[in-house]
């Protein structure tokens, strides 16, 4: 699980994520407002957004001004699975099979406190094999 989650807010504008996306290397960021997770954009979302990539400069200057005048609120993904700071990680696994989702949020007591992605299950299980003696 990841701990120190970057969290944007709805009224955030979509530049503002395509900058996190760029930086950190990250896939899934959650949108919180009041400190309550109301959605999660995804890397597909803001790249579905942006549809492709643009050569001529004005085109660039059309992409710039959309890029800066949505919010994540207009492609976040609402209505989230998420799963519980004491959850089993069976219940992850679950949702994830359903593969609707390739992120999680992790709640406690209503607060987001981190997020579980595919990737982490996977490092887990790779971790705990080298450990493993064969």
């Amino acid at each position: 699980m990841t701990n120190n989650v970057i969290t944007l807010r709805p009224n955030d504008s979509i530049a503002e994520a395509a900058k996190i996306f760029d930086a950190q290397g990250i896939h899934h960021i959650p949108v919180v407002e009041e400190g309550n997770l109301v959605g999660m954009v995804s890397k597909t979302d803001y790249l579905f957004f942006k549809r492709g990539f643009l050569d001529d400069k004005t085109d660039q200057r059309i992409e710039e001004i959309r890029m800066n005048n949505y919010e994540l609120s207009d492609i976040m993904t609402r209505d989230l699975q998420y799963i519980r700071a004491n959850s089993p990680i069976q219940k992850a696994l679950e949702l994830f099979q359903k593969n609707e989702f390739h992120a999680l949020p992790v709640l406690d007591e209503g607060q987001l406190v981190g997020l579980v992605t595919t990737f982490d299950i996977i490092d887990n299980i790779l971790t705990d094999q080298e450990v493993q003696p064969s």
